[in-house]
């Protein structure tokens, strides 16, 4: 059991969900305000994408990022300040010829990835840990060792926290191996994908057997999606790890409700506190993962 929680808030994602939901922020205006309620609702941090104001689509567009940012950071609430590097791995092979990319391929290489962070400097970034299978389509998330030991050296040498996104076991001996090979400072901070199609399951046995192939030391966070994402949530502090909730993995309330980021954050925030436990603030997290914070 954990009694001392990090609460994360994913208040957008860059999945298609803006048009199943009014609540969904879009604008770099609506992100920060997004991020910043879900604070005052009580989030230890919130994971950050941001999307095209045009298309509602998903974007690595640094200066976007750096309006959310600028507006987060310069506000009266304090949060932790988590930023997505997993844009840029998109492959959609052509219909006609295989070998070659078709339309919603998005591919650069491990620097590119990191562009926002190393302009922005947050507290956080995102490592998804591997390549996988993404959807019912013909889309491929790629994210190699090459330019994931790529990644990790600029984000250590930067002085920011990678977050290590793992949706499967293989994704979590890698992990380990970069760990090992030192280019992950301690203590290492795992987040545990579940539910996306297709990973790893969200159940509570996946959860443990994942939980378990953590090193020694971690902190690490677990997140479900959908109307998984409430009993991961509790099934997370009892295993002894912290909480990710918000629109990125889950529109709804309740059945036929839907949420808004801060109601999310109210919601887990009160299962935690039922539980026995408590929500780190901010500044707690940073003393507790070794975070640098940034002005």
């Amino acid at each position: 059991m954990n009694m001392d929680v990090i609460l994360t808030c994913a208040v957008t994602g860059a999945g298609d969900t803006t048009g199943k939901s009014h609540h969904v922020p879009v604008t770099p205006d609506e992100i920060a305000t997004a991020s910043i309620e879900a604070a005052k609702a009580g989030a230890t941090a919130a994971h950050i994408h941001v999307r095209d104001p045009a298309t509602k689509k998903g974007s690595r567009d640094t200066e976007l990022f750096r309006q959310v940012v600028d507006k987060v950071r310069s506000s009266d609430t304090d949060v932790v300040i988590n930023l997505t590097a997993g844009m840029g791995g998109d492959w959609v092979p052509d219909e006609n010829n295989p070998a070659m990319p078709g339309p919603g391929t998005d591919m650069i290489n491990a620097e590119e990835r990191l562009a926002h962070v190393i302009a922005l400097k947050p507290e956080i970034c995102s490592l998804d840990c591997g390549t996988m299978n993404f959807g019912n389509g013909n889309e491929i998330y790629i994210s190699t060792p090459a330019y994931l030991r790529q990644m990790a050296s600029i984000v250590q040498e930067l002085g920011v926290k990678p977050e290590l996104e793992v949706f499967e076991l293989g994704h979590i001996r890698f992990a380990k191996q970069m760990i090992a090979e030192g280019l992950i400072n301690a203590p290492p901070m795992f987040q545990i994908c579940m539910g996306i199609p297709w990973g790893a399951d969200q159940s509570v046995d996946t959860m443990k057997v994942m939980k378990d192939e953590l090193p020694a030391g971690a902190s690490w966070a677990s997140f479900g999606i959908s109307r998984m994402q409430m009993p991961m949530a509790a099934t997370a502090v009892a295993m002894g790890g912290n909480v990710r909730v918000g629109l990125e993995d889950n529109i709804y309330l309740d059945k036929g409700v839907l949420a808004t980021n801060a109601q999310l954050v109210e919601r887990a925030r009160e299962i935690i506190e039922r539980m026995g436990a408590r929500v780190l603030t901010a500044e707690e997290a940073r003393q507790k993962l070794g975070l640098k914070k940034q002005s």
